[in-house]
């Protein structure tokens, strides 16, 4: 690995950066300086002001007010080029951003579906011998890129034909190919699985050898942790302060973030009664396309937490179980609520006999973004609130004692569920599916892309849930949720359930043995079985 001369110079700088929409200022004055050849991590809750800061550094916003410089030329975008000698940015946009090598990786993806691999990765950015495009170059140098990230994706894909965790590797490979100097990383492992997180890290610390800077923002203090060199942390707008990484204890950060204490983010959940009555039963049932039986119960009052890599088949499982998705034509699986077979066939049915799911696509699925909050509340509910008409007053009570139960936080209650914050949409998402007044709550993913205030927020609504009687399953691809929350916890693998941790099983080593197939309690009873 050549050695970085460019250590600790700097990349960029911005000087009392301020940012309006309308007359509404949501960025106060904020210094920042990034340097080349490190890991400078940006904290904050939802609604800090992390991606309105990050989208102005990469040109896909004007700042109102402020200076940026930028080291080096604004139209040189060789890897690591740095010359020292900084200029005041007066006509930046994302266009020129990108020529001199600020390169934005959006937490939604910005990739074209119906194109393939290769022509994603050059979009913009394209190969050309003469007048024609030279397919076969950006072709042997997608694959390079993606070989650099350990992923052997195939060029020619669709990309609508790609898993989540295969686009974010396509959105890694375009930044190599845009030969990034300040490359921003906006919650690149929210979708990744911890093996690919792994890639990525070995990809940045590469990077940083080269003397690329990195904007890192993530909600997993864990990786803040693990590869930051220098911190921000901005609040309601407000630069909190700059600082040192190893200075900061994870501690620090929650509390730099959230300007308090959070004494106990994961509450204390009261264990069911070990003879307590099983609220669901679900025995031999086949996920379509899998082919393998899954059975499992849930107990009244209990938390059973569902942990697994990505593709294990925890979401097509409980898909399968409310009705989402179908079984599998030739299957004969049961499902037993409160001791009566029943036949969950559809959403509405499961909903209608007392079984909720908040799926965790919340912007995709869950709520209508362009509509606004109190008809996103209402709609699984809407038999409460109409009979022939919909009674408006009743909904809006209803609406207005939700926003206080749950804190559901916003400017004013005609914006529309687009314009909340992840975790208020969640918290929305959460109050919707509850309005229905079901015994059985299943949550997909609680607090993916949340800060970590409202994952607190919502670790206790769970906890007041299962103090009410209600029976929570809780799907998770963050280990230490599933540990905080879980009374058991079924770990899949390949579309099977391999165990059932319970007691003092349930730690971060043994989950990911069994998540990743070196331990499964289903052979370990087949092996006996055999003896």
């Amino acid at each position: 690995m050549p050695e970085n001369n460019n250590q600790n110079m700097t990349m960029m700088s911005v000087t009392q950066l301020r940012k309006s929409f309308a007359d509404v200022e949501v960025l106060h004055g904020i210094d920042l300086q990034i340097n080349a050849g490190e890991v400078h991590a940006i904290l904050g809750e939802n609604g800090a002001g992390k991606s309105t800061l990050v989208k102005i550094l990469s040109g896909f916003e004007p700042a109102s007010s402020g200076e940026m410089m930028l080291s080096g030329s604004t139209t040189s975008n060789t890897a690591g080029s740095v010359d020292g000698a900084m200029q005041k940015l007066s006509f930046w946009n994302n266009e020129i951003a990108e020529q001199s090598g600020v390169v934005l990786i959006h937490q939604e993806f910005n990739l074209a579906e119906q194109l393939s691999v290769s022509e994603n990765i050059f979009l913009g950015n394209e190969i050309r011998k003469g007048l024609f495009l030279d397919k076969k170059s950006m072709h042997e140098k997608s694959r390079t890129y993606l070989q650099n990230l350990h992923s052997d994706i195939n060029p020619d894909s669709k990309i609508s034909d790609l898993a989540v965790s295969a686009k974010q590797m396509v959105e890694l490979a375009k930044a190599q190919a845009k030969h990034a100097r300040l490359l921003i990383l906006d919650e690149p492992t929210a979708v990744l699985t911890q093996q690919e997180s792994t890639v990525l890290f070995e990809l940045i610390e590469r990077l940083k050898q080269q003397g690329v800077a990195i904007v890192y923002i993530s909600h997993k203090l864990d990786e803040i942790e693990q590869i930051a060199d220098s911190i921000t942390v901005l609040r309601d707008g407000e630069l909190i302060g700059n600082y040192p990484a190893r200075e900061l204890s994870k501690d620090d950060m929650v509390r730099l973030m959230v300007g308090r204490e959070l004494t106990s983010l994961y509450p204390n959940i009261p264990a069911p009664d070990t003879e307590s009555a099983q609220a669901l039963s679900v025995e031999a049932l086949v996920v379509s396309g899998v082919g393998a039986p899954v059975s499992f119960s849930l107990r009244k009052g209990e938390v059973l937490g569902f942990s697994g890599l990505v593709g294990s088949g925890r979401t097509a499982l409980l898909e399968t179980v409310v009705g989402l998705r179908k079984q599998a034509s030739s299957a004969k699986g049961k499902v037993i609520l409160n001791g009566q077979q029943v036949d969950l066939n559809h959403p509405a049915t499961s909903r209608n006999l007392g079984i909720a799911y908040l799926t965790k696509d919340r912007k995709g699925s869950g709520l209508l973004l362009d509509k606004g909050l109190s008809l996103n509340f209402s709609l699984f509910a809407l038999h409460k609130f109409s009979k022939i008409l919909l009674d408006t007053k009743k909904e809006e009570e209803a609406f207005n004692a939700a926003v206080d139960t749950f804190d559901i936080r916003m400017k004013d209650s005609s914006v529309t569920a687009g314009k909340l914050s992840g975790g208020n949409q969640q918290k929305l998402l959460l109050a919707k599916v509850m309005e229905a007044e079901p015994g059985i709550i299943i949550i997909d993913e609680p607090t993916r892309g949340i800060d970590i205030g409202t994952k607190s927020q919502i670790y206790h609504f769970i906890a007041e849930l299962v103090a009410a009687g209600h029976s929570i399953i809780v799907i998770s691809s963050d280990i230490t949720e599933i540990i905080g929350l879980s009374h058991r916890v079924a770990v899949m693998y390949h579309g099977e359930i391999a165990g059932v941790l319970e007691d003092d099983e349930i730690e971060e080593e043994e989950i990911m043995r069994y998540a990743t197939g070196l331990k499964s309690k289903l052979l370990e009873i087949h092996s006996a079985e055999q003896v």
